[in-house]
C-alpha cells in the first residue's frame, strides 16, 4: 500500500510503479538502485517504527540487505496477486496524508471530520411548495424526483438524506448559490460545509478563509457542494479514485439538474451511479425535465423497488403554468412588443445561443433604447468582470421596478436565481428552452396573485453552421413542438421532451470504465494514468488575458487567485488560427489585443487578430 501511495503499481504514468520498474530494469538492478545506503538509513527507519510501537520492532532490531531483498520480492509477489477491486486502505492513507499536509490544524477537525449533518430544517412545510407536503419514505434508499422550479425540490432532496451529503450541480454560479444557501439555512447547526469547483477558492471568504480553501478538496466534511466532474474519476479509475471512493462510501449523493450535461458527461454519470450504488451510497436525483429513456436508465441502475419516485399530479402541475409562448420569424418582428414592454416598465431578458449574436444584438438594443438600463452577460468576460455582472444581474436588475433589458447567452439557463417579466430567445434544444423559460415569472405566488408572462421564440436559422453549437434538426424539432400564441402547460413538458428526444445518445464507456457489469475491472493498488473521456471534457478549454495585463506585469506578479480573475475562458477551437502569442506564466494564457476586450462587452473575437497588438508593448 505504501509503495502505491502516489503511484499505480503497474502502468503508472511516470513508469515508476513497482511492477513497472521490475519490468523495465529487472529485479536485480531495481533492488540495487533502491538499496543504496541501506546500512545507514535503515537504522533511522527502524527508529521511526519503534517510536510508533510497530509490532515486532524493538531496540535490538536490525535489518540486513538480505532481509530487504526478501521484503522486496514479497512486495512484488503481493502486488502481482492483488484481486480486482479498490483498496480502502490506500484511499484512507492518501486522504489523511493530503489532509495533514494541507494544514497544521487538521487534528482539531478530526472529531467532526465525518460527522453527519442535521438536516431537520428541511422538513419545513408550506402550502405553496407541494414537495414540502410529500412524506419521505424511509424504507426507500434512493430518490427520483421530477418537478418544476419552485416546487420545493431542493428541500425534498436534502430531507431525504441520512448521512454525509455530496450535492452536485452543473454550473459554478448555481453551486456557489447552493453553498451559500445551505450555510445560511444550517448556520450554527452544521459546521463543515465545503464548496468544490475549479474556481471555488475565489468564493470562500471570512475569518477562516485560508484554512477553508486549503481543505476544501480533502476528505471529510458534513456537506460538500460540487460538480460531478470532481467525482468522475470513480467511474474511470484515474489517479486518486480510491480516496474519493473512501470519502463517498455510504454517503448521500444528490444529482441535481442531471439532464443538463453533455452526452459524454451523462454517460460518465450513469457509470458513476453504478459505482456509487455498489459502495453503499444513497442516490437522490432531481430534475425539472428529462427524456423518459434517460429516466428509465437511471431507475434501472437504482432499482425501482428501492427508489422513492415523486412526480406532481397534473392538477398540481397546472398551478405552475406561467408562460404564453409566441413563435416568431426574427428579432425585428418583436420590436413593437419590446417597445410596449419597456413603456410598461417590464424587465426583459433576451437570450442568444452564441456570444457573437448576443454582442451584435446588444449593440442594436443600445441604439434603439439608449435611455433604458441594460447589460450584456456571457461567458467571454474576465472572471472578475463576469463575477461583477452576475452580482449586478441578481442584486440590481433582478430587483428594479422600472424597465431594463438584459442580453445574455446560455449562462442564465440554470445558474442564476432571477425572475424577469418577458423573454425573447433564439430557439435552443427543448430542455434548454424550458430552463430559460424558468427565468421568467419565476417566483411562486398564491393563486390569486398569479399572472401569465410572455415568451417570444425566434425560429432557428436555415443553415446548419448558423445553428451551432446545436444540431439544426434538434432546434427545428424543438421549435415545432412549442405551442403558438398559447399557454405552455407544465403537464405537457414531458411529452415535448420525448417528442424532441425519442432516444438518448448514451456513449459506451465499457472499455474505459473501472467498473462494469457489477464488477471492478482494475486490480487493487492499480489506477489508470489518464482517461480519454475526462480529457475530452476539458481539451478545448483555454484562457486568454489582455495585452495590458501581460505586458505591464500585472499577470506575472499576481497571485494564483488574482491571475484567475484576469483570465477570459475560451474554446481553443475559437482562436486556433489567430496565431496569438502565449504568456509563459500561470496557465500560459493566450494574449489578446486590448482593443478586443471591454469590461461591458467582453471579448470581441472579430478583433483578436495579431495586427491589433499595441506595438508600444513587448509581449514577454
Amino acid at each position: 500500500m505504501i509503495i502505491a501511495h502516489h503511484k499505480s503499481v503497474y502502468k503508472d504514468r511516470s513508469c515508476n510503479g513497482l511492477l513497472d520498474l521490475k519490468e523495465y530494469y529487472g529485479e536485480e538492478n531495481t533492488f540495487r538502485d533502491h538499496v543504496s545506503g541501506f546500512s545507514s538509513w535503515s537504522i533511522d527507519a527502524i527508529g521511526i517504527l519503534r517510536e510508533l510501537n510497530f509490532p515486532g520492532v524493538s531496540a535490538d532490531s536490525l535489518l540486513s540487505e538480505e532481509d530487504a531483498l526478501e521484503a522486496y520480492r514479497y512486495a512484488i509477489e503481493h502486488c502481482r496477486r492483488k484481486p480486482k477491486g479498490w483498496s480502502k486502505w490506500k484511499g484512507l492513507l492518501m486522504g489523511v496524508d493530503h489532509l495533514a499536509s494541507a494544514t497544521e490544524e487538521f487534528k482539531e477537525r478530526i472529531p467532526t471530520l465525518f460527522s453527519i449533518p442535521d438536516v431537520g430544517f428541511y422538513n419545513r412545510q408550506h402550502p405553496l411548495y407541494p414537495l414540502s407536503q410529500v412524506l419521505s419514505e424511509a424504507n426507500k434508499k434512493h430518490t427520483f424526483v421530477k418537478a418544476p422550479t419552485g416546487a420545493g425540490k431542493t428541500d425534498f432532496l436534502l430531507k431525504r438524506c441520512q448521512g454525509r451529503i455530496f450535492y452536485t450541480l452543473p454550473f459554478q454560479a448555481s453551486i456557489n448559490a447552493m453553498y451559500e444557501r445551505i450555510r445560511r439555512d444550517l448556520n450554527g447547526v452544521v459546521e463543515d460545509v465545503r464548496l468544490l469547483h475549479s474556481m471555488s477558492r475565489l468564493v470562500i471568504e471570512g475569518e477562516k478563509a485560508w484554512e477553508e480553501k486549503v481543505i476544501q478538496d480533502k476528505i471529510g466534511a458534513s456537506i460538500k457542494v460540487l460538480t460531478p466532474h470532481q467525482l468522475a474519476s470513480v467511474s474511470l479509475g484515474t489517479k486518486g479514485y480510491e480516496t474519493l471512493l473512501f470519502d463517498l462510501c455510504g454517503c448521500d449523493i444528490i444529482l441535481d439538474e442531471i439532464h443538463t450535461y453533455s452526452d459524454i458527461m451523462q454517460s460518465i454519470i450513469l457509470t458513476m451511479i453504478e459505482v456509487l450504488v455498489h459502495i453503499g451510497c444513497r442516490i437522490h436525483v432531481g430534475t425539472a425535465t428529462m427524456p423518459s429513456e434517460l429516466e428509465q436508465k437511471i431507475l434501472d441502475i437504482l432499482g425501482r423497488d428501492q427508489t422513492q419516485q415523486v412526480e406532481l399530479l397534473s392538477s398540481v402541475l397546472d398551478s405552475f403554468n406561467r408562460h404564453i409562448v409566441h413563435k416568431v420569424t426574427d428579432f425585428y418582428s418583436v420590436l413593437p412588443v419590446l417597445r410596449e414592454a419597456i413603456e410598461n416598465d417590464q424587465k426583459i431578458l433576451i437570450v442568444c445561443n452564441r456570444v457573437r449574436n448576443a454582442q451584435i444584438l446588444f449593440e442594436k438594443i443600445d441604439e434603439l433604447y439608449p435611455e433604458v438600463d441594460k447589460m450584456l452577460i456571457h461567458s467571454r468576460f474576465k472572471r472578475k468582470d463576469r463575477n461583477r455582472l452576475e452580482k449586478e444581474l441578481q442584486d440590481i436588475y433582478n430587483k428594479v421596478l422600472q424597465a431594463c433589458i438584459v442580453v445574455s447567452t446560455q449562462v442564465v439557463e440554470v445558474s442564476l436565481d432571477i425572475s424577469f417579466d418577458m423573454m425573447i430567445t433564439e430557439t435552443a434544444p427543448i430542455d434548454a428552452l424550458i430552463q430559460r423559460f424558468g427565468r421568467i415569472n419565476r417566483k411562486r405566488k398564491p393563486k390569486e396573485e398569479r399572472t401569465l408572462k410572455h415568451i417570444y421564440v425566434i425560429a432557428p436559422p436555415d443553415k446548419k453552421e448558423d445553428c451551432l453549437p446545436y444540431s439544426q434538426e434538434i432546434l427545428q424539432r424543438s421549435y415545432d413542438a412549442l405551442p403558438q400564441d398559447s399557454l405552455l402547460e407544465e403537464s405537457s413538458l414531458q411529452r415535448l421532451i420525448d417528442q424532441v428526444y425519442p432516444q438518448v445518445n448514451v456513449i459506451d464507456l465499457s472499455l474505459d470504465a473501472a467498473f462494469a457489469d457489477g464488477k471492478w475491472r482494475l486490480k487493487e493498488l492499480f489506477h489508470l494514468p489518464k482517461s480519454a473521456f475526462i480529457e475530452k471534457l476539458d481539451i478545448d478549454s483555454v484562457s486568454c488575458i489582455t495585452q495590458e495585463d501581460a505586458d505591464t506585469g500585472k499577470y506575472r506578479e499576481a497571485t494564483a487567485e488574482e491571475r484567475v480573475l484576469m483570465e477570459i475562458p475560451m474554446r481553443y477551437s475559437s482562436l486556433r488560427w489567430k496565431n496569438l502569442e502565449t504568456f509563459p506564466y500561470g496557465s500560459h494564457p493566450f494574449v489578446i489585443p486590448d482593443i478586443a476586450y471591454s469590461s461591458d462587452r467582453g471579448l470581441d473575437i472579430t478583433r483578436m487578430g495579431t495586427e491589433n497588438y499595441d506595438t508600444n508593448y513587448q509581449i514577454l
